[in-house]
């Protein structure tokens, strides 16, 4: 029975991917309309939730209007060493929603669920960091899955019950009982709770997800931390510079972007590419010691003598 059912679902999953290449309502959501016109009710169309902003006029433009809020979001580093970006980009997006929802005088909490080899790799969440960073530490609630199959159980239930603000489920690699059933299983229970899911996925490559949306995520140079005349803190360190690609969305060519996270005021900020020159005596933070280069130093190796082939003893 349950080789049936997982045979199933990946037929459902097929057909789905085939109605969006082609352009059409996937079969469950076109008799989802159906069903909604018989009864009277307002469209799918109709009901959608307003996305969230990220408050940058090019980049809402090309999301038209931001990130949905009843689907998968996917924030993708490529590398092992820029985890710590994608898991901060998503977490300066839930601190704007949280920001949004606050505003409105809801104060649902946030969950982050950590695959257990993700969590080895890349650390939990340290909680005045959170603070730090624009979060609310009260708010936020952490969870470490010791498998793969609980973590995404958990996901599957967290995001059915509508009791977060939203979901983050952070996991490494491409994992293989990780993949398009299971991304669209996620993807429908969000849509039917009308609830956010956030992928974080370390060092893991591109493939076909339920995700509606897809982002690259890459550290950036940060600038020198400003000062209230305007000038600049010498050796400082300024608010985190994220660098993301646009990989998956119904924009159709690929956007790359530099996005600053300000988070006293929970917004995002765009940047210009960064001037990498220094003025002359300007030296970047926690730049080392400046030492010339050795040279001639008293334990170079001694140079090799001559070489003599001995006869074989046998």
């Amino acid at each position: 029975m349950a080789q049936h059912a997982l045979a199933r679902e990946r037929l459902f999953a097929l057909r789905e991917t085939i109605a969006r290449l082609e352009g059409r309502l996937a079969p469950a959501l076109a008799a989802a309309e159906r069903e909604a016109l018989a009864e009277g009710r307002k469209t799918h169309q109709e009901r959608t939730l307003p996305p969230l902003a990220f408050g940058v006029e090019f980049l809402d433009r090309a999301l038209e209007g931001g990130l949905p809020l009843d689907a998968i979001t996917e924030f993708r580093s490529a590398l092992s060493r820029d985890a710590g970006a994608a898991s901060g980009l998503a977490m300066a997006v839930a601190a704007r929603l949280q920001k949004q929802e606050a505003d409105g005088g809801r104060l649902l909490p946030l969950l982050w669920i950590g695959d257990a080899v993700g969590t080895l790799e890349a650390g939990r969440p340290y909680a005045p960091g959170l603070r730090d960073f624009g979060l609310s530490p009260e708010r936020f609630l952490h969870a470490a899955p010791r498998k793969l199959d609980e973590a995404l159980w958990l996901a599957e239930v967290a995001v059915e019950s509508a009791a977060f603000s939203a979901v983050i489920f952070e996991v490494r690699g491409n994992p293989a009982h990780f993949g398009l059933t299971e991304s669209r299983r996620l993807s429908l229970r969000a849509h039917a709770a009308r609830r956010p899911l956030f992928l974080v996925r370390q060092a893991g490559a591109e493939e076909a997800s339920s995700a509606a949306l897809r982002l690259h995520v890459e550290p950036a140079p940060s600038a020198l931390r400003p000062l209230p005349d305007g000038s600049t803190l010498s050796g400082s360190i300024g608010n985190p510079i994220f660098r993301l690609t646009l990989e998956k969305s119904r924009n159709p060519a690929p956007l790359s972007f530099l996005l600053e996270w300000n988070p006293h005021e929970r917004e995002f900020l765009p940047v210009a590419e960064p001037n990498l020159v220094r003025p002359p005596g300007e030296q970047s933070a926690h730049s080392g010691a400046q030492l010339s280069a050795s040279a001639n130093g008293p334990h170079r190796p001694q140079a090799m003598g001559a070489l003599l082939a001995f006869e074989r003893a046998s």
